[in-house]
């Protein structure tokens, strides 16, 4: 037990009333004046009962002018000291930014994060998968499920990126749309074996995600946070509408091999030119890869939120045809299969490739060994099917030495060339970032109007 007083404050509480066990063995009396203040933290094990909690117990605690200590109570008392030091309020100064473009990683309404405060503890948070549909190396599902009692994994499927663009072209193409209904397929299932599953609804997410969140009673949606324009422009949209309802959105960073939050330069001052990204990210530690769970927790109980179906292309308003060839056959691009599973299939057997190949020939040539002379692995990163990290550490484990990413060398063999590529990824996700964000700061500005003097 700790009595704090403040410089004001005279106790009259002494070592021979402490000490005083035939007397009084489990009552402290406590005499001051006034204007003082005084607080009493008492250390307890963890297994004491409930019922020494409740409300009334704690507004008594301070009302007598002895305090009657329950002998179950005295027997886990760990330390008992008196301080004559003024109390003094703490504040914690948050590293998140209210800009975006000093940190893009940044939580609105702020709560408290540290997860041994009761008021971190969340009853239920929506999972808002976009271009992450994996399970390993997720930082966005593995938070959720460890600091809330329940998990809604959601996929939205907006009617905003499909259809025809003011140029023309198709927004999503057939073969790229039937690839992301694949992946989002797979997800379900790797949800469903883990005792999840995938809600999957139709709708503008601004609008489908806030119904949910009131359905379920969720006090906070978890999302990787993107980098174009128009994904920006839809987190804005959800940041709106769900801070008038209270729940927070709190984003994480898991699309690129280097962290963010490890770049040795503020986002704003990232180099314009890959060389120089390049030479600043000169031996960055890769962070470790985050390994899937084994059991998520289940949906919440209240609502009663049905998954609902996957579409098809048909009710994304996309031909199904189109993705057959003349004869009526699959085409050759149809036979790129998404999701989790074949991604990290399709990764294994490149490195194994990789490993049999005997070393590149020194003749300038820099051919990548595996299908075709290719990985052909980036529409799997691109729907976030595959992380980069996990990739660099498969990779990695099949060369006879460590390699870094930002460090290539003529002689490097076709693994080290293609975690090379991976740099150049980054540079060009870091640069959409960085100009975005401006944009998004630019657009938010009053417009000015400037005028040059004539001579």
């Amino acid at each position: 037990m700790e009595i704090t007083t403040d410089s004001t404050t005279k106790p009259t509480t002494t070592d021979s009333q402490i000490n005083e066990n035939n007397t009084r063995p489990n009552s402290i009396t406590t005499v001051s004046s006034p204007l003082s203040t005084a607080s009493l933290t008492l250390s307890l094990s963890s297994s004491l009962p409930s019922h020494f909690f409740t409300p009334s117990k704690t507004t008594q605690l301070f009302t007598p002018k002895f305090v009657k200590i329950p002998p179950q109570i005295t027997s886990s008392l760990t330390t008992l000291s008196i301080s004559t030091n003024p109390s003094k309020p703490t504040s914690k100064i948050s590293s998140f930014s209210a800009s975006t473009l000093q940190n893009p990683l940044f939580i609105t309404p702020r709560r408290p994060s540290d997860p041994s405060n009761g008021a971190a503890a969340r009853r239920a948070v929506v999972v808002w998968f976009r271009n992450d549909l994996r399970l390993h190396d997720n930082e966005c599902i593995t938070t959720a499920n460890n600091e809330s009692t329940s998990v809604l994994p959601l996929y939205c499927f907006d009617p905003r990126d499909y259809g025809k663009s003011t140029s023309g072209f198709d927004k999503t193409g057939p073969y790229r749309a039937s690839f992301l209904i694949e992946s989002v397929s797979d997800l379900r299932k790797g949800l469903q074996a883990r005792g999840s599953d995938l809600i999957v609804r139709i709708g503008k997410p601004e609008s489908v995600i806030v119904e949910l969140a009131k359905t379920v009673g969720a006090d906070a949606v978890y999302v990787h946070r993107e980098v174009s324009n128009e994904e920006a422009k839809a987190e804005a949209r959800i940041e709106n509408v769900l801070k008038d309802e209270g729940v927070e959105v709190k984003y994480f960073w898991g699309s690129t091999l280097y962290h963010l939050e490890d770049l040795p330069f503020k986002l704003e001052e990232m180099p314009t030119n890959y060389g120089g990204f390049r030479e600043n990210v000169q031996g960055l530690k890769v962070r470790e890869t985050i390994a899937a769970l084994d059991q998520l927790k289940g949906l919440p109980s209240r609502g009663d939120v049905q998954p609902g179906d996957i579409p098809s292309l048909s009710d994304l308003g996309i031909n199904p045809t189109s993705i057959l060839s003349q004869d009526g056959k699959p085409s050759a691009n149809a036979s790129l299969k998404g999701g989790e599973t074949e991604a990290l299939q399709r990764l294994q057997k490149f490195a194994a490739e990789c490993k049999a190949q005997p070393p590149k020939p020194k003749d300038g040539t820099n051919s990548i060994y595996g299908a075709n002379f290719s990985c052909k692995i980036s529409p799997w990163l691109a729907m976030g099917c595959l992380s980069p990290r996990h990739m660099f550490d498969e990779l990695k484990k099949t060369t006879s030495r460590m390699i870094s990413a930002s460090n290539r060398k003529d002689n490097d063999d076709g693994m080290n060339w293609l975690m090379f590529e991976l740099l150049w990824r980054d540079f060009f996700r870091f640069i959409t970032a960085k100009y975005s964000a401006a944009k998004k700061q630019v657009d938010a500005s009053p417009v000015t109007a400037c005028t040059g003097a004539i001579a």
